[in-house]
């Protein structure tokens, strides 16, 4: 144990009587400890959080989506399957059609996103199958109107049940009408299937019809607006994403699921940020007290300073024996903290302690999520807090004068 560390530990621990000085001292350690604490906590929450919203739109949307402005034909497309077909990773991939039609009952019309898809295919691209809750992805049937899959609130919002017939009216029959060209022509869907992603926008916004009706109805013929992917693992999206584009003919859009919900992810980052940016306001106010309590015990410590120096202890031990005392506060405060904080998101791992209205959310009790890299976030921000609050008072008892500390003596 070197001289330095002895010292800030005797001045730290060996100490007999209970003063001002002491309650400072003990309160920086709690109020490191406590924003320590809140801040692994809010991280861990956010973390959760991100964790919930990936799994519901990884789940449900495919992980890659390739498109090209104005469409392409069943040509190109073909050789975009082709190339697809040899790329390790990928499990599936179909096309799609996507455009804006309005879907009207006898109660209710919505304009609604409409997705033409393949119904052979579209288990392997998205998690549509599984999301079913009444019903099923029959899109195409003998003798019967072209099926139509529409999502929970949006079947709440027309009244509709599995078998009731929508009227549906493509953006060029709407556009004819509403230049007085003719009268508005409608298509007949029967509704076949009613899914819940969990996700509001889908859920109430989208319909999926089949390639072939969507071709008719959006006047696609002959064309797809792209084709949709779905991987091994999600989290190699960017990393094959960078590889199609170099693979793939030039003039189309590659987007990553990521990319797909971009501004949703970026909302999330700034409030992670600004979680960790204010909650570190915690920790600054108790590295406050820390300075405090450090500067008057060098005030108080001013004869052994002064018998110290006079021994020929160099200014830069001088330094760090206080430096050493500050940074051992800040990290008693931080150790503290993080075992606080581990305790409190054991809890609610455990026992679900915060828990949520399912009727309102999609899952029963906060979510958190423990990562090692907000250990390493939140112990650079504490200790590097304590450093800055232990820096002043240790220069200026470096700077103390032998002669004026024993001057009295």
């Amino acid at each position: 144990m070197s001289v330095e560390m002895f010292i800030a530990r005797r001045y730290l621990l060996a100490k007999r009587t209970v003063r001002f000085i002491n309650v400072i001292g003990v309160i920086s350690i709690a109020g490191i400890a406590v924003g320590v604490a809140a801040l692994l906590v809010a991280l861990s929450v956010f973390n959760g959080f991100n964790d919930v919203v990936t799994s519901v739109l990884v789940g449900f949307d495919p992980h890659i989506r390739i498109e090209k402005q104005g469409g392409m034909s069943t040509a190109e497309y073909e050789v975009i399957a082709k190339k697809l077909g040899t790329i390790p990773g990928i499990v599936g991939f179909s096309p799609f059609v996507s455009g804006k039609a309005m879907l009207t009952t006898r109660a209710f019309t919505k304009v609604v996103f409409v997705r033409g898809i393949d119904q052979q295919r579209i288990g392997a691209v998205s998690g549509l199958n599984e999301k079913i809750v009444l019903g099923g992805v029959n899109l195409e049937e003998p003798d019967k109107p072209p099926g139509v899959v529409i999502g929970l609130a949006l079947a709440d919002q027309l009244g509709s049940i599995v078998g009731n017939d929508l009227a549906v009216y493509g953006p060029s029959s709407i556009q004819e009408a509403l230049t007085g060209m003719s009268v508005p022509q409608s298509d007949v869907f029967r509704v076949t299937g009613i899914f819940e992603s969990n996700n509001k926008d889908y859920d109430a916004s989208y319909a999926y019809i089949s390639i072939a009706a969507a071709q008719k109805l959006l006047d696609f013929e002959g064309r797809y607006n792209g084709v949709e992917l779905r991987l091994a693992d999600f989290h190699s999206a960017d990393r094959l994403k960078e590889d199609l584009t170099h693979i793939l003919p030039a003039g189309l859009a590659i987007s990553s699921w990521y990319d797909l919900h971009k501004n949703l992810y970026l909302v999330m980052t700034v409030e992670r940020w600004s979680a960790y940016i204010l909650l570190c306001l915690i920790i600054l106010v108790a590295t406050f007290n820390m300075l405090g309590s450090l500067t008057m015990g060098v005030m108080e410590k001013e004869r052994d300073i002064g018998v110290l120096k006079s021994l020929g202890m160099p200014s830069r031990s001088i330094v760090r024996v206080f430096m050493t005392e500050g940074m051992l506060i800040g990290f008693v405060g931080t150790l503290l903290g993080i075992l606080i904080g581990l305790l409190v998101l054991f809890l609610q791992l455990k026992y679900q302690l915060f828990r949520l209205d399912t009727t309102v959310y999609i899952i029963p009790a906060i979510p958190v999520q423990i990562r090692w890299t907000d250990f390493v976030a939140i112990g650079a921000a504490s200790l590097g807090l304590s450093f800055l609050a232990a820096y002043y008072p240790a220069r200026r008892a470096a700077l103390m004068l032998p002669s004026d500390a024993l001057r009295w003596e």
